[in-house]
C-alpha cells in the first residue's frame, strides 16, 4: 500500500469516526457505506485509485468482452428507433469501455443517439472515460457529455451496469425474541465495529416487517441488507425520463431467493485487489463494498414510480436474445478465439450468465423487447 493510499484511508476513517461521534456513537450502515464509497476526495469511487481491470479490484462485463456492449447496443437501437431518436444516459460508466462498445455498434447500425450522456460523480473516472472514447472513437467524442446529477428532462435509453449493487444499503438482524434490530457502526478499542441496536433509520422496520408478512427473514439471528434508497432513486429517474427504456444489469435475485433461510448472513461483499471478503471496516476508501440486488424490490419500486416492467431475464438469455451468436460470426479469424473466450465468461452459468440478471423498465414506449424475447422470467419476481 502506498503512502498516498494509507493517507486516504486514514483521513476517511477520521471522517467516519467524527460522524459516528456526531450521531451519538452509532452510525447507520448505509451512511457508513456511503462515506466509504463516495465521500468527496476520499471514498473508493472518487479518490482516484484504479478500480477496474488487472490493476484494480474487479472486472466488469465490458472489460471481459466487447460483445457485451455490442449486444446492449442492439437493444438500444430498437428502443431509439421506437422513440424516433433520443439520448442514451449511462450511470457510472467505469473505464468507459461500455460507452465505446455501444457507440461504435450503434454507428454501424446507423442508429447513433443525439447525445451519449454519462452520469459520473468521480472527476478521475470522467477523465478516464473521456480518454477511452477519444482513443477508440475520436469522431464520436463530440456526442458525449458528462453529468454529476440527473438531467431535468430527457427521452431515450438509460443503462446502469453494476450500479445498483454499489448503492448504500441498510443492514438488519432479527433478535432472539424476533425483534427487528439495525446493524450500525461504532467505535470500540480504536477500531470500527458493527453493533445491533434498536432501529435508528426511518422506514427500516416497515420494510423488514413486509418481508416477515410473506415468511421471509424472520428467524432469530438472521442478518441481511435492504436498499431503502432504491425507491427514491427510481422516482427521481421517472420524473426526469419522459419516454424511454431503462436497462438495469447486476448480480442478484428475486426477493424469495434473496431472503431464503440459507442466506442468513446476507450478501454484503468487499473486493480488494481481486480478492472477495466480508469485512467492510478494513481498507477504507481502497476497497469496493457491494450487496446483491433484490430485483423484486426494483420491479415494485419501478412500477410505483410510473414505469412498466419491460422484462426480466438472465444475462445469458438477454445477450442471446440480442444476437450474440450473430455478432460472434463477424469476428476476424485473429479475434475469434478471444471473442469465444469472452463469450463463455458472459454466458456460462458458472461465470456471469445466470448470476447476473437484466431488468427492463419502460415508460411511454411499448415492447416487446428483443433482449427479453429468448426467455422472460418476470413471473419469478
Amino acid at each position: 500500500m502506498t503512502d498516498h493510499a494509507t493517507d486516504i484511508s486514514r483521513r476517511l476513517e477520521d471522517r467516519i469516526r467524527a460522524e459516528i461521534r456526531a450521531r451519538g456513537g452509532v452510525l447507520a450502515f448505509d451512511r457508513f457505506m456511503e462515506l466509504a464509497l463516495y465521500a468527496p476526495g476520499l471514498g473508493y469511487y472518487v479518490a482516484g485509485a484504479p478500480k477496474l481491470g488487472p490493476g484494480g479490484d474487479f472486472v466488469t462485463a465490458p472489460e471481459l468482452s466487447p460483445l457485451f456492449g455490442r449486444c446492449l447496443a442492439v437493444q438500444c437501437a430498437e428502443a431509439l428507433e421506437r422513440l424516433d431518436d433520443g439520448e442514451i444516459l449511462e450511470f457510472g460508466a467505469g473505464s468507459g469501455a461500455l460507452a465505446v462498445q455501444i457507440l461504435l455498434e450503434l454507428e454501424s447500425l446507423e442508429q447513433l443517439p443525439e447525445r451519449y450522456r454519462i452520469l459520473e460523480p468521480s472527476p478521475d473516472l470522467q477523465e478516464r472515460q473521456r480518454t477511452a472514447i477519444e482513443a477508440a472513437a475520436p469522431h464520436l467524442l463530440a456526442r458525449c457529455d458528462w453529468l454529476t446529477t440527473l438531467p431535468e428532462r430527457f427521452a431515450g435509453v438509460v443503462i446502469a451496469n453494476e450500479v445498483l449493487d454499489a448503492m448504500p444499503v441498510h443492514r438488519f438482524r432479527i433478535g432472539a425474541d424476533g425483534e427487528i434490530l439495525e446493524i450500525g457502526v461504532t467505535e470500540a478499542d480504536a477500531r470500527l465495529v458493527e453493533v445491533a441496536v434498536p432501529p435508528i433509520s426511518s422506514g427500516l422496520v416497515e420494510a423488514v416487517s413486509a418481508l416477515h408478512l410473506v415468511g421471509l427473514a424472520d428467524t432469530p439471528g438472521y442478518e441481511s441488507e435492504i436498499n431503502l434508497r432504491l425507491a427514491p432513486w427510481l422516482s427521481a429517474l421517472s420524473s426526469a425520463l419522459e419516454r424511454g427504456l431503462v436497462l438495469l444489469i447486476d448480480y442478484g435475485y428475486p426477493c424469495a431467493e434473496y431472503y431464503q433461510p440459507e442466506r442468513h448472513m446476507g450478501t454484503l461483499r468487499c473486493h480488494y485487489r481481486h480478492q472477495a471478503h466480508s469485512d467492510p471496516y478494513v481498507h477504507l476508501g481502497l476497497q469496493d463494498i457491494t450487496a446483491h440486488v433484490d430485483f423484486t424490490a426494483v420491479a415494485e419500486a419501478g412500477v410505483t414510480a410510473g414505469f412498466e416492467l419491460a422484462g426480466f431475464t438472465t444475462q445469458a438469455h438477454f445477450l442471446i436474445g440480442c444476437g450474440i451468436d450473430r455478432l460472434m460470426q463477424t469476428a476476424s479469424p485473429e479475434a475469434a478465439l478471444d471473442q469465444a473466450l469472452g463469450a463463455k465468461q458472459l454466458l456460462l452459468p458458472t461465470a456471469m450468465g445466470e448470476r447476473f440478471k437484466v431488468l427492463g423498465l419502460a415508460k411511454g414506449v411499448d415492447g416487446p423487447w428483443i433482449g427479453f424475447a429468448m426467455r422472460d422470467l418476470s413471473e419469478r419476481l
